[in-house]
């Protein structure tokens, strides 16, 4: 008795004679090719050739998943992102021998024979009717393309596994699409739609990112044995892999070289000359992502912006995939001498690693454009439990580096000052800043009463206690002053301004407001700093940030990006009166000494028990803030005492640490570039003189102290006694000998004068020439302050 399985293979035989002289006839190979299958499902021959020959609705092939590239504004690369790394290129960019190698191997009759080569088929039947399923498939290589597209049209998991399983049922679904697509494409596109999508091992997807990986080069410059070498991995891409398995790499490479050699496409002397050849390999890896981007916080924030910006697709998964799929070149903000300037002023000052474990960052914007020129930090890219790196990117926002912000201190004051000037009032304006500061009868923007249960005070002895200008209050940067000076503005104007000027919380919710608003309580990033005060120097004109300039898909389309919005915000004189201020921040104020070489204005700012400082600066061309604190906590890690990497601070202002971060990145950032003035303030400010006020000090010298006290207090100064008398050639013992600030010196009102007395001459010994020697210059403290 005949057993079913020896009918079965009984019949294939049978089936196999008939035609082996009928290649053509596809749909009737294939119906026999998957006997077993049709002999479990009942499905005659017939009519399983009439369903394979029927055109398929649900092939649509989808574009490939190719890398997106982040260029820097002068198109050299920051990042690339990818779930494929993959290159498409056109077939006439793929050398002429790479093309016949790859064929040479896998389908050397592809231009000859149809979606089905008969002869592999037949081949392929014997072997699958005697094991009676399918074992082989004789797949040319528009049945690979249809395998390997089957793959990335997958949407899951199971999907991609039911791509790849070897099952009756995938091969009639492979080669019925094949017939399809052998319809509806040309030859050469389906050879250059397969050089594209074939794995070739090593994370590289398609020959163009495999010629670059395996070999630093396209693949339209491959020579022959690196083209052999690449033809080798398309069918076991992990077993030839050049890199991990070199000698079976090189082995299968040669079966190549042969191949090529008998079918006649290339001499065997050049084939032999091949084979003595090393591999060559010149790896190069296509990092995916920004940990090894040379600007990485930069990087981040502009992956933040693709991955939380609705213009970029309607959910997070939408902008991910274009991201890593959609071969988008994205060309940036980012200017690498600017950068590199800031990176090397933030690894100065707060070195990577440092001993005290502080942190610093810094974002510098355009005045004008919004566009950001650099973003660092000094930590690298990486898990924080590793020293020395950080996921967080302190200079932005939560929602484009997971920061929760720092509080801004004193640099807040200035949109208190912007508020007073937008109300006209003068330099010269003078208000008595208080020792201490009673936070009472303040109104937020709801009109509703607010205030602080404690008193507040200056951050430094003897700043309180008198009156102050505009001018000086800010040079000075007098708490005292501020809180009484936004309470003529307004609490809700000053808050107002802040908001017109692009401020909000790091969190990215509303301004709070309290008395305290304008010392700057408010947590807050460098880059909104940065915006805003890049707004003074573009005359009251802000711009909200941006980092993406321009965005193109793989087509060449051009993508819609978040625009700067730039308005203007206040009048160009206002901005004009508070560029006419912070300059003197840097001559006369709490940042003297930090001037760069041109106009430029800036703020410091202290944080409360010194948990934080920051500067924020600007000039006509490029606006920069910088902060320096503790990622553990400032409060409490405060740096009142810092010491760091061997170096002493004592209390770190604004002035200590961040201002020469800021005046070290200016000057390097903006070398050979022509310096730009600020316009001069309209006269209406000066009504009530420069806001100066200097007055000069009277000569007291040789009066009894009784005497030089009433007439310094008479003309408005304070007065204090040097601790012990001087000796003076000059001046009578019970005199005045000395003074400083120095006689006819001009100083600001209210100024502590210190007066020295003498003690008259000093005893002389008679040198060897029986003069008397007349010892050493008489030395008087400092000026204080």
């Amino acid at each position: 008795m005949v057993s079913h399985g020896e009918a079965r293979a009984g019949a294939a035989l049978g089936a196999l004679s008939r035609l082996a002289g009928m290649g053509s006839v596809a749909g009737v190979l294939v119906a026999l090719m998957v006997l077993p299958l049709a002999c479990t499902t009942g499905v005659g021959a017939r009519d399983g050739a009439r369903w394979f020959q029927s055109m398929p609705s649900d092939l649509r092939p989808p574009p490939l998943p190719q890398r997106s590239r982040i260029l820097a504004a002068d198109g050299s690369t920051l990042a690339t992102f990818f779930f494929e790394n993959r290159v498409e290129v056109r077939l006439d960019q793929v050398a002429p021998i790479v093309r016949q190698a790859v064929l040479a191997v896998e389908d050397s009759r592809f231009y000859e024979h149809g979606a089905l080569d008969s002869q592999g088929t037949l081949r392929a039947l014997v072997q699958n009717a005697q094991a009676g399923k399918v074992t082989q498939g004789g797949s040319g290589i528009t049945q690979q393309y249809v395998k390997n597209l089957l793959f990335a049209m997958a949407d899951t998991d199971q999907q991609r596994q039911a791509a790849l399983e070897v099952t009756p049922g995938r091969k009639v679904r492979e080669l019925r699409y094949a017939v399809a697509l052998e319809r509806q494409m040309s030859k050469d596109q389906i050879l250059q739609s397969y050089l594209n999508i074939a794995y070739f091992g090593d994370g590289a997807y398609g020959i163009e990112a495999a010629a670059r990986h395996y070999f630093s080069k396209g693949a339209a410059r491959l020579h022959l044995h690196e083209a052999a070498t690449l033809a080798g991995l398309v069918r076991y891409p992990h077993a030839y892999n050049p890199r991990l398995h070199p000698k079976a790499a090189r082995a299968r490479r040669d079966v190549v070289l042969s191949r090529l050699a008998e079918l006649g496409w290339v001499g065997r002397t050049e084939t032999d000359a091949a084979k003595r050849r090393s591999l060559g390999l010149r790896v190069k890896r296509t990092e995916n992502g920004c940990v090894t981007s040379k600007a990485p916080f930069f990087c981040d924030y502009v992956q933040r912006e693709m991955l939380g910006n609705p213009v970029f697709g309607a959910t997070v998964e939408d902008r991910r995939r274009l991201l890593q799929t959609g071969g988008l070149t994205i060309r940036t903000t980012l200017d690498w001498k600017v950068q590199r300037a800031a990176q090397r002023a933030l690894d100065r000052r707060v070195p990577v690693k440092n001993s005290a474990g502080k942190a610093a960052a810094e974002a510098l914007i355009e005045p004008g454009t919004g566009e950001i020129k650099g973003m660092a930090v000094d930590r690298r890219l990486g898990p924080d439990k590793e020293r020395g790196k950080t996921w967080i990117n302190f200079a932005a926002d939560a929602s484009h580096g997971a920061s929760i912000g720092m509080q801004a201190g004193s640099t807040f004051k200035v949109f208190t000052l912007a508020a007073a000037l937008e109300e006209n009032m003068p330099f010269g304006e003078r208000l008595m800043a208080p020792r201490r500061f009673q936070p009472t009868g303040y109104r937020n923007c709801e009109g509703e009463r607010v205030g602080d249960t404690k008193m507040l005070r200056n951050s430094a002895d003897g700043e309180g206690g008198r009156s102050f200008s505009l001018l000086t209050g800010t040079h000075h940067s007098v708490n005292t002053y501020f809180l009484a000076l936004q309470k003529k503005v307004g609490l809700c104007d000053t808050a107002e301004m802040a908001e017109r000027l692009g401020m909000r919380q790091a969190s990215g919710a509303a301004l709070e407001q309290f008395p305290s608003f304008t010392l700057g309580f408010n947590t807050v990033s460098p880059v909104r700093m940065a915006a805003a005060y890049a707004a003074f120097g573009a005359r009251g004109r802000y711009c909200e940030p941006i980092a993406i300039k321009k965005m193109t898909d793989a087509s060449g389309r051009v993508l819609e990006v978040p625009k700067a919005d730039c308005k203007q915000v206040m009048r160009q004189g206002v901005a004009d009166a508070v560029n006419h201020v912070l300059r003197g921040v840097l001559t006369d104020g709490t940042a003297r000494g930090m001037a760069i070489g041109r106009p430029a204005g800036g703020k410091t700012g202290t944080v409360d028990n010194f948990s934080a400082a920051w500067f924020a600066g600007y000039t006509p061309d490029l606006a920069a803030a910088v902060w320096v604190g503790d990622p553990r906590g400032g409060y409490a890690h405060p740096m009142d005492g810092l010491c760091m990497d061997g170096r002493c601070y004592g209390p770190v202002y604004g002035a200590t640490i961040p201002a020469p971060i800021w005046r070290d990145t200016m000057v390097e950032a903006l070398k050979g570039r022509p310096a730009r003035g600020f316009h001069r303030p309209p006269s209406q400010y000066f009504r009530k003189g420069s806001g100066e006020d200097a007055v000069q000090v009277p000569d007291v010298r040789g009066l009894k102290p009784a005497e030089a006290i009433k007439r310094l207090e008479a003309a408005g100064f304070k007065v204090r006694m040097g601790p012990k008398p001087v000796t003076s050639e000059k001046y009578k013992a019970g005199t005045i000998a000395d003074m400083a600030p120095g006689p006819r010196s001009t100083v600001e009102p209210g100024t502590v004068v210190t007066l020295y007395v003498s003690k008259g001459k000093p005893e002389r010994d008679p040198g060897p020439g029986g003069e008397p020697d007349p010892g050493p210059e008489p030395t008087f403290p400092p000026f204080p302050g």
